[in-house]
């Protein structure tokens, strides 16, 4: 039962296993942290990345194949039952300057573009919730053309750790469906919410030389920032309570809010990869290619393999439920008989 599984344990049990029918396109795929949770609920994936590092991570950890290539509203796009993606966030991101639609990274458009070719029976995007603030008039205006596309929306924020992953992390999730009824989202998990502990507790005091452990001014540098910035206590990483949201400024930047966890002897130090992988949700046995720079902003940029996974199995059971019944005047019918009456 995971209700008696350590964190470990149930990340340890995302693998990739392909048993569904349905084909998922990743779009924007980075290193495959939504297609890791599809593919261990079962799906098929295929995956479109630009970044060379990203490309080769998932092609070695997961099934399916991720494409090298820079999509374009000029991208011809394999067919798919599903579409998933996080097109770029950068231009809605809280801590940017929110350009929107006036940024040249954003992913939009081609994302929209691919839902009107390749027609599927689901979409999913996933984006910061900055996405709801500033830029609210072009979020509504892409609803609005995947709405005219003939798909019926759920929008919301999603909160990773109601599906166990050790971080306080919320993500703007759109959920869209030709078919008969919303999707709506899967239900909270509180009741499997971890801490970060439960994700680095037996390594947060391992160490060596290329450890990177926080200097004195580094030190000062942070109070001075914490205090400007009004904080209660150190934005250190409490091994009793979910961490902060990982992200690659906080990852691979020597920032004032950098993750970094303070060991017994009072020293701090900054998170390494397989930490950052933890609490992301990516298990032990996903390995990141390329420069450790590049590995922390994978992982910074993925989407939560645990919180992915929730997303397709509640998609899996959207699929099988409109699979078995049968929609006729307003009514949901089980059996034939009853399809039969209300055909006359």
């Amino acid at each position: 039962m995971i209700a008696d599984m350590g964190y470990l344990d149930i990340i340890s049990q995302l693998v990739p296993k392909i048993t569904r029918k349905e084909v998922v396109l990743d779009l924007f795929a980075g290193t495959g942290g939504l297609a890791l949770g599809f593919e261990a609920a079962g799906f098929k994936t295929i995956g479109m990345e630009f970044d060379k590092n990203c490309v080769e991570t998932y092609n070695k950890n997961l099934h399916g194949e991720n494409i090298l290539t820079t999509i374009t509203t000029e991208t011809v796009f394999p067919k798919a039952d599903i579409i998933v993606g996080g097109p770029p966030c950068q231009p809605f991101s809280v801590g940017g300057s929110q350009k929107g639609n006036d940024d040249t990274r954003n992913g939009f458009p081609a994302f929209i573009e691919a839902v009107r070719q390749v027609n599927p029976k689901i979409f999913m995007f996933e984006n910061v919730r900055g996405m709801t603030y500033k830029n609210k008039q072009y979020l509504d205006s892409v609803l609005e053309e995947l709405e005219g596309l003939g798909y019926t929306i759920s929008a919301g924020i999603l909160r990773a750790d109601d599906y166990g992953v050790p971080q306080k992390r919320q993500r703007f999730v759109v959920l869209g469906t030709r078919l008969n009824t919303p999707i709506g989202f899967p239900p909270p998990k509180s009741q499997f919410r971890h801490s970060a502990g439960d994700a680095i507790g037996d390594i947060v005091s391992q160490f060596d030389e290329n450890s990177k452990f926080l200097t004195l001014s580094q030190d000062a540098y942070i109070a001075k920032y914490e205090k400007a910035s009004q904080c209660v206590r150190p934005r250190d990483i409490y091994l009793d309570e979910p961490a902060r949201t990982v992200t690659c400024r906080n990852l691979a930047g020597a920032t004032g809010d950098m993750l970094r966890v303070k060991l017994e002897d009072g020293r701090r130090r900054r998170v390494t990869v397989r930490e950052a992988a933890r609490l992301q949700s990516f298990p032990d046995w996903f390995n990141f290619e390329g420069t450790e720079l590049s590995a922390f902003n994978q992982i910074g940029n993925a989407v939560p393999p645990l919180l992915a996974f929730a997303i397709a199995n509640h998609l899996i059971s959207y699929l099988d439920d409109q699979t078995a019944h049968t929609f006729i005047n307003g009514n949901y019918i089980r059996d034939k008989q009853e399809k039969l009456a209300l055909s006359v």
